[in-house]
C-alpha cells in the first residue's frame, strides 16, 4: 500500500511541474485520481447497485424534479456557452490556431474559469443516468451513454490541468451550445405529452451530436498540418475523443434507424393484408362461383387475399358456405353496423376495392343463391 502512495504521490508532483499553475491549487485539480474514483463509482452505481436495488421497487415519478432539473442545466450550458464566447471565441481567437494564453489578463482568467465549470458540469450530467436508473429505465442506460458520461471528466480534467484555454476548448463552445438544445428537448418532454407536438425536431438530435464531433475532429486534427504553438499530445487527445464519440454515435443512430424502420414495417404488415395470404386463384370473381363445399366441411374458403391484417381486406375474403358470412371489400365496415342479410346469408357491404369487385358482387350473391334453390 506504502508503495502505491508512493507511486501516485510521483505521479502528482510530475503532473504539477508541468500543469498551469492557476489551476494546480483548485478543487479536484491536485490529482486525477479523485476524479477517477468518481467517474468509477459512477458507473458501479448506474451498471450495478443502481438496478439492484431498484430491481423489485416500482419506478418513481420525478416529472418536477427532471423538469426542474433540465431547466437548470439549460441555464447552466448557456452561461458557459457565453463564458467560452467572452473569454476569447466571440473575437480575439482564432480557428485556425490559437495557443494557450498562460497570463493573467482578465481575458484568459475569465477563460481559465469557464474551464473548470466545465468540468465540474461533467458530474451534474451523471444525474442524467441516475434519473433513469430510478426510473427503471434500463434501456436507457446503454453502453454508449454510460462511456459518454463516464469518460468526459476525466479527459476535461487534463485539459484543464495543463491546458486550460486556446484550441481546445472550441470542444466546450460546441458541446455546451449542443446541451442547450438537448436539455431544452429534455425539458419539454419532460413537461408531459401535451407538449409532444413541440418536439418534432427530436430525431435530429443525433445528427447535431455527430455534426458536432465532425466539426471538432476537423478543428483539432488541422494542427497536425500546420505550426501552431499547442501540444501535438492534446490535438490527439481531443481528437482521437471526438473519433471514438463520432462511431458510437453512428452506431446509436443505425440502431436507432433499424427499430424505427422494423416498427414501421411492423405497423405496415399489420395495418394491410399480407402478400403471403393470396391463394392459388387470384380472380376472387370466378373462385366464388366454383362448386362449394359441402355442408360437413365448415371451414371457410378464403378467395383472393385472405390474410385480414386489422379488418383491412384488400380483396374478397369470401366465407360462403350455406351460412357462412361473406365479407366485401373493406371488412372493418361490419363494426360500423352496415352488415345486412340477403337471403339468409350475411353480407358485409362496406367500401370494396377494386380487388375483390365488393359493391358489384351482392347481386350476383343473390343471383347465384336463387339459382342453386331452383336446382334443389
Amino acid at each position: 500500500m506504502a508503495l502505491i502512495m508512493k507511486y501516485i504521490e510521483s505521479i502528482n508532483r510530475y503532473m504539477d511541474s508541468h500543469s498551469d499553475s492557476r489551476t494546480k491549487d483548485w478543487p479536484m485539480m491536485s490529482s486525477p485520481f479523485p476524479t477517477l474514483a468518481v467517474c468509477l463509482t459512477y458507473v458501479y452505481l448506474v451498471k450495478v447497485l443502481g438496478p439492484r436495488l431498484m430491481e423489485n421497487r416500482k419506478p418513481l415519478h420525478l416529472q418536477q424534479l427532471l423538469v426542474s432539473y433540465n431547466a437548470l442545466q439549460v441555464v447552466f450550458s448557456a452561461w458557459l456557452f457565453y463564458e467560452c464566447l467572452m473569454g476569447g471565441w466571440w473575437g480575439s481567437y482564432s480557428f485556425r490556431c490559437q495557443p494557450v494564453d498562460y497570463t493573467d489578463s482578465p481575458t484568459s482568467r475569465r477563460m481559465v474559469h469557464a474551464c473548470w465549470w466545465y468540468y465540474f458540469s461533467k458530474f451534474t450530467e451523471f444525474m442524467d443516468t441516475i434519473f433513469f436508473v430510478l426510473r427503471k429505465k434500463t434501456s436507457q442506460v446503454t453502453t454508449l451513454h454510460v462511456i459518454h458520461h463516464g469518460c468526459m471528466p476525466m479527459s476535461v480534467w487534463f485539459g484543464v490541468k495543463f491546458t486550460p484555454g486556446g484550441h481546445s476548448t472550441f470542444f466546450g463552445l460546441l458541446n455546451t451550445f449542443v446541451h442547450i438544445v438537448m436539455y431544452t428537448y429534455y425539458m419539454f418532454s419532460a413537461m408531459g405529452p401535451q407538449y409532444q407536438k413541440y418536439l418534432w425536431w427530436k430525431k435530429y438530435l443525433t445528427t447535431l451530436q455527430m455534426v458536432q464531433f465532425i466539426l471538432i475532429m476537423v478543428h483539432a486534427f488541422q494542427l497536425l498540418f500546420i505550426d501552431c504553438n499547442y501540444p501535438k499530445a492534446f490535438v490527439w487527445w481531443i481528437g482521437m475523443h471526438a473519433v471514438m464519440f463520432f462511431f458510437l454515435f453512428n452506431e446509436f443512430y443505425k440502431a436507432a434507424y433499424r427499430n424505427r424502420l422494423m416498427k414501421k414495417n411492423a405497423l405496415l404488415a399489420n395495418g394491410h393484408a399480407k402478400p403471403n395470404g393470396y391463394c392459388k386463384s387470384i380472380n376472387a370473381h370466378d373462385d366464388l362461383f366454383m362448386p362449394q363445399p359441402t355442408a360437413a366441411v365448415t371451414t371457410p374458403k378464403a378467395n383472393g387475399n385472405a390474410t385480414l391484417c386489422n379488418g383491412h381486406a384488400n380483396g374478397l375474403k369470401n366465407g360462403y358456405n350455406k351460412q357462412q358470412p361473406i365479407a366485401n371489400g373493406n371488412a372493418t365496415t361490419i363494426g360500423n353496423g352496415s352488415a345486412h342479410k340477403t337471403n339468409g346469408v350475411l353480407l358485409a357491404n362496406g367500401y370494396g376495392n377494386g380487388n375483390g369487385y365488393a359493391t358489384k358482387l351482392v347481386d350476383d350473391v343473390n343471383q347465384e343463391l336463387t339459382h342453386r334453390k331452383t336446382q334443389k
